[in-house]
């Protein structure tokens, strides 16, 4: 296929892998952020023909897996109610909450709707003035600009029955979260590159000199994942701690100024629980003051709760890049995508996930 089967080349695979090989003198951990990373390691093998002294984590950039229990459970709240239509992407239907998700919900008459767009959650508000129209805002600053001109969209419009409930989450604070914990042992970073075309990478150079760690944005293909690390390792072993961009076809270091001045408008910054991680300090955003009215946890009288994650679910070690997938004596047998305990065997970034459907036998 035109454009990807140059970043899939096995000759140019085997190049970076034998630079890697050289270039490598002492063992490294590099964490790749992004769950679409995450998959494609998995998918492509990439750990296994990496030389021994470099080890890949997994760190916790899938969104869905992110999104705390206690607002999936104010999802399925709001989702139950009569007067609402509940909008959402797709993989966040099976996350499951306290008791149920909401998949179960719409098999119980809820009327919960799979959109691919918030700008479709907009326009079921425009065609429905009976109803109440949610929309699950869930994601990283990736998802951030759609989201946020639905809710300046609806505004504009004057659309009464249309809020989000906002569960978004900013990548360089759980780096930052992460090198902070006393058992990190990553080393080096790479950085999720769609995140990085909306938002830069001026974010990431004060972490590198904070931390001392190389942080190299990368893309999704396994080229671009190879080159990612050879550019991680070639830092390491100088011992330089600087902010490089592989992806550079998609990623300029002042972002999409346009994206930026819209999330700006519409989101401020608070501070975040993550799922499995706990609360990070201005690691979200919610609903700035000017567009409160569109905020569904104002609107529905939502109240915030602390809930406890299963204990049988090792998730949150996962995704802090301190425990892999097969490590957890639930996986594939507790918990499978049929029947998960957690988030990231759900979502299509999640690492267990990855792991189940590319690496099944090697983790059992």
């Amino acid at each position: 296929m035109k454009y990807v089967d140059e970043y899939r080349d096995p000759e140019t695979a085997r190049k970076y892998v034998e630079a890697i090989s050289r270039t490598a003198t002492r063992p490294w951990t590099i964490m790749e952020v992004c769950g679409g990373q995450t998959h494609a390691i998995v998918r492509f093998g990439i750990q296994d023909l990496l030389p021994d002294e470099i080890e890949l984590v997994h760190g916790p950039g899938c969104p869905v897996c992110v999104t705390p229990l206690e607002m999936v459970d104010k999802a399925i709240e709001i989702a139950t109610r009569d007067e609402v239509i509940f909008c959402s992407f797709g993989d966040m239907l099976r996350v499951p909450g306290s008791d149920k998700d909401l998949l179960t919900v719409r098999a119980e008459g809820g009327d919960v709707r799979i959109v691919y767009t918030p700008l479709d959650a907009v326009k079921i508000a425009t065609d429905n003035p009976d109803k109440q129209v949610v929309f699950f805002a869930v994601g990283f600053e990736t998802t951030a600009p759609a989201n946020a001109m639905s809710v300046h969209m609806a505004k504009v419009r004057d659309l009464n029955n249309f809020s989000v409930l906002v569960s978004h989450v900013l990548v360089p604070p759980a780096i930052e979260a992460i090198m902070s914990s006393p058992e990190n042992r990553v080393q080096g970073f790479l950085a999720a590159g769609h995140v990085c075309t909306v938002m830069g990478t001026h974010a990431y150079g004060p972490l590198a000199n904070t931390y001392g760690i190389p942080i190299v944005v990368t893309g999704f293909e396994p080229i671009d994942i190879l080159q990612g690390i050879y550019m991680c390792v070639r830092q390491l072993e100088d011992g330089r701690a600087e902010v490089e961009n592989q992806y550079d076809r998609a990623v300029r270091d002042v972002g999409n100024p346009a994206a930026q001045a819209l999330i700006n408008k519409v989101f401020r910054v608070i501070p975040r629980k993550w799922r499995g991680i706990g609360m990070i300090a201005e690691s979200g955003w919610t609903l700035s003051d000017t567009y409160a009215y569109y905020d569904a946890e104002r609107r529905f009288g939502l109240i915030d709760t602390d809930i406890a994650e299963p204990e049988d679910c090792i998730s949150g070690l996962v995704l802090q890049g301190l425990k892999k997938p097969s490590a957890c004596p639930a996986f594939g047998k507790q918990c499978t995508p049929d029947h998960p305990l957690g988030a990231t065997m759900v979502s299509g970034e999640g690492a267990c996930a990855a792991y189940y459907r590319y690496r099944k036998e090697k983790a059992a």
